[in-house]
């Protein structure tokens, strides 16, 4: 759909407008405090500092991720993966401001002296040391939250850079508020400096949301900055021939979305970052820490969410399992240094098993990594180091001195991580060495395909793979942690709730909601009956004692467990309908909610709990390894089963379309579709981007009902698709060298160009339909990166085409969608399942291409960078 010029439309197209903003706001709130406690030398009240990380998680933080979230949905890595990584900072501050605020009294309990030698910080840090016994090392965590930020930041500037010459003085400009907002923690000259700074951060951010505003409504730069680098990408290096094999890539990309790769390394800087300063002693409480942590890895979350989105269930798998585990690592070091004493960390760990769950992973990422590049498989080495780390089963002296080496080595990996795939997304090559693959492809499928039987797995589906590898994740972690072995002590207890409910409960509502997005069958109803059940099951078993729970409490779980079983016994008629695995879980589930019952009644035999929640992990383990080789193949490779009940509703004979239905993978059908198209007849094609309405240029006629099926206002003018630019060429049309040039770069693709019009359109097959395509001057013209579109084209000549949906709603994604919206006014459908895109093509004006210049009318699947980007190669090399 074309954008109608709106600005609803144009601040959707440029949501940098509204990150830069959140950006620049945010940096004044923080400017405010600065100014005002270097000049009064006194600190900011309790209720000030929370007003002010409100403000801080409200703007910078919430403002900017829906900035970040958009960005991605546009393809733009930069802004998605700088936008979302700002956000999770400001959120942070903000969060720790509103720490501080709770902790702290009020003015009067300062004295004069105090006020004298210190900044308005320490003082606040030393009134809460004054009055509470111990002080959560605010200042020490908040410098150890800081510093990762600023190494991202730097990057992201740097990033920035090759792309514009706006964002490198926002960025730059945070990076260096950065530097002496740490600095100033310890010495109150700094936020004077840190204010100058900030406000040269919302300076820049002013001018530049308004450029990119202005450019959103006028579809075009007015104000300087955006549309040229401060110096070429292809400058930091030079392309490996062999880049696209040595990936291990040879599947098309999912291009919806942009890939974020980037942001999930992000994340995997400033966690462990923060986690070597605790464990070499830095700030005993990890208190604050886990604040910054805890918003990070929610950051880290919405990686794996566009990693789904784009189809990648690796890398969804992989920062889903890095959020699990710093988030429940993270709580786990504040039961043990709030409420246990760190001195005692070392016994109670003993008891708890989870870690190797997380070992085995890891050791299963390696695996189906290793036709990845080198990068990937050592980072995933590393990750195994780390939680090798935190396994206090294994005798290691000086547990947390290794677990900060680890944690500082995987942390200097993941910020090489960042920038080479920042680097090498923007460029679209590689530019940053990311090393070779060290297993090709075909040789680890044949490796892994050992299990495989013949015709074990015909009745799976295939596409369920992508968010179970994750799910069995989360379960298996929960259940392994749940062993409680022989110790019972209040202190394990407490220990136990972060490892069961954070990725049994959290994470699981998020592997829910991906279940629900993924269109499975039966939804999200395993993930989340699972979640209710480790819910329930980590408040009232382990965390009983803390609620001082009554015999009538024990007897309201013992009912709430009887309806679980019930539950749950239908669970296992819906698993019969997927898979044996997914089977067997549910039937062990069903006896952990026994012991769960005898447990709430006082009868529960701890052996047989034990070896169920084992087998239950076994379960998990084996079928994350499944799904996820599975999904990240996109073929059955591990055997998870066969369904044991068979949906007899597939067998039986398809109820009658509105239209004529063809299959895309039949040269039938295709010939079919062709047949009716020549016949003045209007069908439903698949394209490269979204389904379009097509008719035959041999039939004036049929391009008027497209009018109607659609309800288009006639002053719309329709475009032409054809299978080539080599049918375009044989019609000779007089093109100048830069236009051909440019339109041989851009098609087959994503882009529609706007190019003169000509009797030269008669020789190329238009004919009757002349004056129905285009305008009186002009002609859009597509070329799809699509085999059956192309092949339907040479079958019937030009084909006059727009998108398959009524005017004014939303383009349609799937050939049941434009059965149901148009199968009753439409002659055929030729059926080629989900669409590559979700948007339409991006329209590209050519006609003042001699002059030197070309303007974006429609911003689609193809970013309007990108596509400057290629005119201006074309444009050069032209010279």
């Amino acid at each position: 759909m074309a954008s109608a010029g709106g600005f609803p439309a144009s601040f959707y197209s440029e949501p940098g407008v509204l990150g830069l903003l959140a950006n620049g706001i945010s940096a004044f709130l923080v400017l405010l405090q600065n100014f005002h406690g270097a000049r009064t030398g006194i600190p900011a009240e309790g209720v000030e500092n929370i007003l002010a990380g409100v403000h801080l998680i409200l703007i910078g933080g919430v403002c900017q991720l829906v900035a970040g979230l958009l960005s991605f949905r546009k393809y733009d890595h930069l802004s998605g993966t700088s936008f979302v990584g700002y956000a999770a900072l400001w959120a942070s501050y903000g969060g720790t401001r509103i720490f501080l605020g709770a902790n702290q009294p009020g003015p009067n309990s300062f004295n004069e002296s105090a006020i004298t030698n210190s900044s308005f910080l320490d003082l606040s840090i030393n009134s809460i040391v004054n009055n509470t016994s111990d002080a959560m090392y605010i200042k020490e965590s908040a410098i150890a939250g800081l510093v990762p930020y600023i190494f991202l930041s730097f990057l992201l500037a740097f990033c920035s850079a090759t792309v514009n010459y706006i964002m490198p003085f926002v960025f730059g400009a945070i990076t260096l508020t950065l530097i002496f907002e740490a600095v100033g923690l310890v010495a109150g000259w700094a936020l004077v400096v840190s204010g100058v700074l900030e406000l040269l951060i919302l300076l820049f951010a002013i001018y530049g949301s308004s450029a990119l505003l202005i450019k959103g409504i006028t579809q075009r730069y007015v104000l300087k900055g955006f549309g040229n680098p401060l110096f070429n990408v292809l400058l930091l290096g030079t392309t490996n021939a062999g880049s696209s094999q040595s990936l291990g890539q040879e599947n098309k990309k999912n291009t919806k979305y942009a890939e974020p790769m980037a942001l999930g390394f992000f994340c995997d800087t400033v966690s462990p970052f923060i986690f070597a300063f605790y464990a070499f002693g830095y700030f005993p409480s990890i208190a604050v820490a886990a604040i910054w942590i805890s918003i990070n890895s929610a950051a880290q979350l919405l990686s794996s969410y566009y990693a789904y989105l784009r189809q990648d269930c690796y890398h969804a798998t992989k920062f889903g399992l890095h959020c699990t585990f710093w988030l429940v690592k993270t709580w786990e070091e504040y039961v043990v240094s709030a409420a246990i004493g760190k001195t005692e960390a070392g016994e109670v760990r003993h008891a708890m098993v989870g870690n190797w769950f997380f070992l085995s992973a890891g050791l299963v990422f390696c695996i189906v990594s290793l036709n990845k590049d080198s990068l990937e498989l050592v980072h995933n080495l590393f990750f195994i180091l780390v939680t090798i780390s935190t396994i206090s089963q294994i005798p290691i002296e000086r547990y947390y001195i290794f677990f900060g080496v680890t944690c500082s080595i995987f942390t200097v990996l993941s910020l090489y991580g960042t920038f080479a795939r920042l680097i090498n997304t923007i460029a679209e090559k590689t530019l940053i060495p990311v090393g070779p693959q060290p297993v090709s492809t075909e040789s680890l499928k044949r490796c892994l395909s050992h299990l495989k039987r013949s015709k074990l797995d015909q009745s799976e589906d295939k596409g369920s793979q992508l968010p179970d590898a994750l799910f069995y994740l989360t379960n298996g972690v929960a259940a392994l942690s749940a062993i409680h072995g022989s110790k019972l002590g209040l202190a394990f207890f407490d220990l136990t709730v972060p490892w069961v409910l954070i990725p049994g409960a959290i994470i699981q509502a998020y592997v829910s909601r991906l279940q629900v997005q993924g269109g499975r069958r039966f939804g999200s109803i395993i993930p989340s009956f699972f979640a209710a059940i480790w819910a329930a099951w980590s408040w009232f078993r382990f965390a009983g004692h803390s609620l001082q729970m009554s015999t009538e409490s024990a007897n309201g779980f013992a009912a709430g467990a009887i309806a679980f079983l019930v539950i749950n016994a239908f669970l296992i008629l819906v698993a019969a309908y997927g898979n044996i695995v997914l089977l067997a879980l549910t039937t062990v589930m069903e006896v952990i909610v026994v012991c769960f019952l005898l447990f709430a009644y006082g009868k529960l035999p701890y052996q047989l709990e034990v070896a169920m929640l084992a087998i239950f992990a076994i379960i998990c383990m084996y079928g994350m390894l499944a799904s996820l080789v599975n999904g990240s193949f996109s073929e059955t490779l591990i055997p998870v089963g066969p369904s044991l009940i068979k949906d007899k509703r597939k067998k039986e004979p398809v109820s009658t379309h509105p239209c004529f239905i063809a299959d895309s993978r039949g040269t039938s059908g295709l010939l079919q579709i062709a047949k009716l198209l020549e016949s003045n007849s209007v069908c439903g094609i698949p394209t490269d981007t979204v389904y379009a309405l097509a008719a035959s240029c041999k039939n004036p006629s049929a391009i008027e009902k497209i009018y109607r099926i659609k309800d288009r206002p006639a002053e719309k003018p329709i475009c032409i698709c054809i299978s080539s630019v080599e049918q375009l060429v044989t019609a000779k049309p007089p093109f100048s060298p830069l236009l051909w040039e440019f339109m041989k770069n851009v098609y087959p693709g994503g882009i529609s160009c706007i190019v003169p019009k000509g009797e030269w359109l008669l020789k190329l097959g238009v004919g009757p339909a002349y004056d129905f395509v285009g305008t009186k001057e002009s002609i859009m013209i597509r070329v799809p990166d699509h085999t059956v579109t192309a092949h339907l084209c040479e079958y019937t000549g030009p084909l006059a085409i727009t998108s398959a949906n009524p005017s004014g709603e939303t383009d349609s994604v799937h050939h049941d969608m434009v059965i149901s919206r148009l199968g009753h006014k439409i002659d055929g459908v030729l059926c080629d399942g989900q669409s590559n895109e979700v948007v339409a093509s991006t329209v590209v004006n050519c006609l003042k291409i001699d002059e030197g210049t070309i303007s974006i009318l429609r911003e689609g699947c193809v970013p309007a960078l990108k596509v400057r980007q290629i005119f201006e190669r074309v444009k050069n090399n032209m010279l």
